[in-house]
């Protein structure tokens, strides 16, 4: 199986601000686009991410014919990729997922995953799906607890140069699912992966905050969660938190 060309930095602002400059300039893709070091990395909801050397900073562009909303759902693909290089380099079942694709190892974050996209011209999609992972360092002045890849390894961490090309295998490998049999599968084996799923969940909202039990993914991806009335509430944007999480 073939993989998207990697196209690789020294150094470089940001490689999701990359892939939308391209994308804004008509570029198709598919390609990643991956930088040693970042000066403004960025995470969900404009949060800064620290990506120093020796940790992977790396953006898929691509285009699609998917509408917006289905296309949205490439976050749980690229969580699975992340899962598959964690296990990868950490061996089976240390790395979770958190909704909707934040990788946690004994419930810290070892990455964070940023899709944007835009409509092009001719009407298609343009998607950059950036992941950063913490692969030999991680920041110590975050909200909540972080972690790095080396902290679990006996030998060093991989490259990051090493490390996309496992991801980027992987991310492959389930687009593929995804684009021929759909969600399904892909919820499946992230259920599968899933930290936190049946446990007391804090959701955090832009303008409120609800409790409840995690009860799974509905079709789309959304979360539900059990309020404690009996009422499911789907969560489709927002921030999730666990007791060790």
């Amino acid at each position: 199986m073939s993989i998207p060309a990697i196209e690789a930095y020294d150094e470089i602002d940001s490689t999701n601000a990359e892939a939308r400059r391209r994308a804004e300039a008509g570029e198709a893709g598919p390609v990643w686009i991956t930088a040693l070091r970042q000066t403004a990395g960025r995470g969900r909801r404009g949060r800064a991410w620290d990506s120093p050397t020796g940790n992977l900073a790396a953006t898929l562009l691509y285009v699609t014919d998917m509408p917006a909303a289905d296309a949205a759902q490439v976050s749980f693909v690229a969580a699975l990729a992340v899962a598959d290089l964690a296990e990868a380099c950490l061996g089976p079942g240390l790395g979770r997922v958190k909704w909707p694709n934040d990788l946690m190892i004994h419930g810290r974050k070892a990455s964070g995953i940023l899709v944007e996209s835009g409509s092009r011209p001719d009407g298609k999609l343009w998607l950059a799906v950036g992941i950063g992972v913490n692969l030999a360092t991680y920041p110590q002045d975050v909200e909540r607890p972080a972690c790095a890849f080396a902290e679990f390894m006996s030998a060093r961490p991989p490259k990051p140069r090493d490390a996309l090309e496992i991801l980027a295998r992987s991310f492959e490998a389930w687009r593929q699912i995804w684009t021929r049999e759909g969600f399904a599968p892909i919820a499946a084996a992230w259920t599968r992966v899933a930290h936190g799923l049946g446990e007391p969940c804090v959701a955090r909202l832009p303008n409120q905050t609800h409790r409840g039990i995690a009860e799974g993914l509905d079709p789309d991806g959304a979360l539900r969660l059990k309020l404690d009335d009996g009422s499911v509430l789907r969560i489709t944007a927002g921030d999730v938190f666990f007791g060790d999480a």
